[in-house]
């Protein structure tokens, strides 16, 4: 009776203390929704040149940090300081023009106020001093373009970053508009969490997190929730492709939806970020508002 009893005794135990378990985890679930399905993200500045030409220098290197304005590969300029010289020619061919028309002008005029010409010869001076005039202004706008162009064949670095995927070399042909380079940008690094749907409702704008890289689960640091994705892509048509695209991990079992959490990084990561890292993110629930 005493062996049975105590078995009862145990069974009891048992199962007070898997429901204490599982009372426990329900609330860890909901107090902080955790994924370990988490990536770094960067945006990522595509360099292209914006004139065509042969790259005569590239002084960068492949996965070289660079700070904004340091110069990142060069054109052959020959073609275009000769475009700046003929521009320069004819906005002065077009000056001595407008001269020239503004005195014929002058004169119309003095000869119309003394009756000795009529009033077509002075019409059709102001004609040709006005289009001597918008000569000079196009002659103006094309040197311009054509120092610009100029400028242009020098590729700067718009912002801080690093540098990676470099495939060019000296002597590449390249065409205006081609991306050639990728730029991470240094200071928009974050953090990509992907959650159940099942755990958005405990999710808030505004809530700390806490982040550990793979490979590093003692040193976590801290995030904070900045906003949550508003659809995803589905293969089979109903979005359009610009919306993330969430794969599943098992076919043959219906499994809730998994949506991007966006956090802005707070904390000091232990080691330096690149695009693709790991992540586990923990999101710390707000408090009910009343």
């Amino acid at each position: 009776m005493i062996v049975s009893t105590r078995k009862y005794f145990v069974t009891l135990v048992v199962i007070v203390l898997a429901v204490v378990a599982s009372l426990l985890l329900y609330a860890r679930y909901v107090d902080r929704p955790w994924t370990r399905d988490g990536q770094m993200r960067a945006n990522v500045v595509g360099i292209a040149p914006r004139v065509a030409g042969p790259i005569i220098q590239i002084p960068i290197k492949d996965n070289q940090p660079v700070k904004k304005g340091d110069l990142l590969f060069e054109i052959d300029p020959a073609t275009f300081i000769a475009a700046v010289d003929n521009a320069a020619a004819v906005l002065q061919q077009t000056e001595a023009a407008l001269v020239r028309a503004q005195q014929d002008l002058q004169r119309q005029t003095q000869l119309y106020e003394t009756k000795v010409n009529d009033l077509r010869d002075l019409q059709n001076a102001q004609d040709s001093e006005a289009e001597a005039r918008a000569n000079v202004s196009a002659a103006q706008a094309n040197l311009k373009t054509a120092q610009l162009n100029l400028q242009y064949t020098k590729v700067f670095a718009p912002v801080d970053g690093y540098l990676t995927n470099i495939n060019t070399s000296p002597g590449t042909y390249v065409n205006a508009g081609e991306q050639l380079l990728a730029l991470v940008d240094g200071s928009s690094f974050w953090v990509a969490a992907y959650f159940k749907e099942t755990q958005l409702k405990h999710i808030q704008e505004g809530a700390k997190a806490q982040v550990t890289m793979m490979g590093h689960a003692s040193q976590p640091f801290e995030a904070v929730v900045e906003s949550l994705a508003w659809g995803i892509f589905l293969t089979d048509g109903a979005t359009v492709e610009l919306l993330p695209e969430v794969s599943q991990t098992i076919d043959w079992v219906r499994l809730p939806n998994r949506f991007p959490v966006r956090l802005r990084i707070t904390g000091q990561p232990p080691v330096p970020l690149r695009i693709g890292q790991t992540l586990s993110v923990s999101v710390q629930s707000l408090p009910a508002q009343n």
